[in-house]
């Protein structure tokens, strides 16, 4: 399997977790992690969602890069129209 991560700096992070998994969790399986997190089966991959006080950390996993591709932009587009009053942006990083 292959990981990516997006450190995304904000004072909103469980707001924006919930919202993300909310939306996303119309067409796609979601589970409430104990953390106050979220994992997101996207696809043939999954998206986690880890909200600290001053970010969200996302991280995407899949079987090979296109499918990690595909994950990392559902959780990297959605969050960023999310955030656009805040500005904000998601880069991935491999792990």
């Amino acid at each position: 399997m292959i990981t990516s991560i997006a450190d995304v700096t904000t004072d909103a992070a469980p707001r924006y977790a919930k919202q993300l998994a909310s939306h996303l969790g119309r067409k796609a399986p979601v589970e409430e992690l104990t953390d106050g997190g979220y994992r997101l089966t996207l696809g043939s991959g999954e998206g986690v969602l880890e909200p600290q006080a001053d970010r969200l950390l996302m991280r995407a996993t899949a079987p090979d890069r296109e499918s990690l591709a595909v994950v990392q932009d559902v959780l990297g587009s959605h969050l960023e129209r999310f955030g656009q009053r805040n500005e904000l942006t998601v880069t991935w990083a491999d792990s």
